[in-house]
């Protein structure tokens, strides 16, 4: 169905014997699952989550901005979002209403422009020891160098999140370990969510105690490090300033409404937030704009000519710098539009409304499909095409209103979109500089959508000296 087209007085229904018969397919290929449905019955359809769950999937841009921002306050996230309170806590990702809006108006301070400048030296610096350990693999007998840039990329948003929020109070092996016991964590619960009806017999094999154990560590290494943080605080000289990261933000930051600071508990929650949305994210959308730029050279080069021409003689980048390369931060955009981080997200009514005529009933739940509105070919003209020119100022046309949605929108906008982009940028401009990227494989990896949209298997590239 074309995006402007009517809406019909109810939305299709895919039957249900259906959907359970395609979950084993829908659960191993998500994306190709839905493109498929909605292709044939329209912009929104009714289905069955994992052949058992009502809810409504929708690429529909005016339906998405009903939900996000028009009419937000008549829904929240579902208990497919709640169910990480499990493992992570009760921080800005899944908390809601009166408390979750004390908690955003306490954190956002940590994330104005002004900030990232200070911390834009954090991201340049674990930037920098990518790019140099890059560069140490590399001499005449050996021109070249192939890895995954998945797993570097990850690495790469792993410190910078972490040095950013922490300091210096992890060291390497720490954030390995962080890293590893989130991406098993997040595997698992993607799986109790499409696979319900396996959940008994991960019950019956001890998974569920398993993971919880894997939350419990996540837990106390994070307030170990917040034990570290303190007392080298109390040790430091008279008058010596405090570290500028994201965590002493928190330590020093009251509530308006009573003075008061953050709990500890209250505080380890928004730090695992911080983990899992700051690394995540990041670390994927790096990988698939380096894999679009390698399998792009023409694109690569404009950006590297850019590059060349604002930051002549190695000069160090700073945050200031970046509105000079509106190359790379298009770039950027182009590659979450392909390969949008968060793919999907959930909302369920929490009173009776309305849309376009069709009702929509108290505990309806929603799936925004994110990566179908940015690949909806009635919203974006050659939609599968890698275009960075799409997000220039001068664009004709205009990308889409409620058409690209990589951070969400409304109220619950991700409080961390401009860190994002800034830590975006800085990598693939610190790389560039001095490296060519091109592709290692024949064919790109599909997808692998977990919470987050990853590669399935290796995003073997090949990096070489410009």
């Amino acid at each position: 169905m074309p995006a402007n087209a009517p809406t019909p007085a109810a939305w299709p229904q895919v039957p249900r014997l259906l959907t359970l018969r395609n979950s084993m397919k829908s659960a191993r290929d998500p994306i190709g699952a839905l493109n498929q449905l909605l292709a044939h019955y329209g912009d929104t359809v009714r289905l069955y989550l994992g052949g058992v769950r009502p809810s409504v999937v929708t690429r529909d841009p005016a339906l998405v901005q009903h939900i996000l921002q028009k009419n937000h306050r008549r829904y929240f996230k579902s208990d497919l979002t709640h169910g990480l309170l499990r493992y992570l806590g009760r921080g800005l990702l899944t908390n809601e209403g009166a408390d979750w809006l004390r908690q955003r108006r306490l954190i956002q301070p940590g994330f104005h422009r002004q900030r990232l400048a200070g911390l834009t030296r954090l991201m340049r610096a674990a930037a920098d020891e990518w790019v140099n350990g890059l560069a140490a693999q590399l001499s005449d007998q050996q021109p070249v160098v192939a890895l995954d840039a998945h797993a570097a990329m990850t690495g790469v948003a792993f410190r910078i999140v972490a040095r950013s929020v922490f300091g210096n109070s992890l060291g390497e092996n720490q954030l390995a370990q962080l890293s590893d016991w989130l991406t098993a964590i997040q595997a698992f619960y993607v799986n109790t969510i499409r696979q319900p009806y396996l959940r008994p017999w991960h019950w019956a094999r001890g998974n569920y105690t398993r993971h919880d154990q894997l939350a419990t560590n996540l837990r106390e290494l994070v307030r170990a490090a917040i034990g570290r943080h303190q007392a080298a605080q109390a040790a430091a000289a008279p008058g010596a300033l405090p570290p500028d990261d994201l965590l002493q933000m928190l330590l020093d930051a009251r509530y308006e409404d009573d003075g008061t600071a953050m709990s500890e508990n209250q505080l380890l929650d928004e730090l695992n937030i911080l983990l899992v949305a700051g690394h995540e994210t990041s670390a994927n959308a790096l990988a698939w704009a380096f894999s679009l730029l390698a399998h792009h050279p023409e694109t690569q080069q404009k950006l590297a000519d850019e590059i060349a021409h604002e930051l002549p003689d190695d000069q160090a980048v700073e945050f200031g710098d970046l509105p000079r390369l509106p190359y790379a931060l298009q770039v950027v955009q182009e590659a979450m539009r392909l390969y949008p981080p968060a793919w999907i997200m959930d909302r369920v009514a929490t009173e009776a409304d309305e849309f376009q005529g069709v009702p929509i009933a108290k505990g309806t739940l929603f799936s925004l499909y994110i990566y179908g509105l940015h690949h909806h070919p009635g919203l974006w003209p050659d939609a599968e095409v890698f275009r960075p020119e799409r997000f220039a100022a001068s664009a004709v046309p205009a990308p889409p209103a409620y058409g690209y949605l990589p951070f969400g929108s409304g109220p619950r906008l991700c409080v961390g979109n401009q860190f994002a982009l800034t830590e975006l940028q800085l990598v693939l401009i610190q790389t560039l500089r001095r490296f060519r990227v091109a592709p290692a494989a024949q064919l790109t990896p599909g997808m692998n959508p977990l919470i987050t949209l990853r590669p399935n298997g290796e995003l073997r590239l090949r990096f070489s000296r410009r």
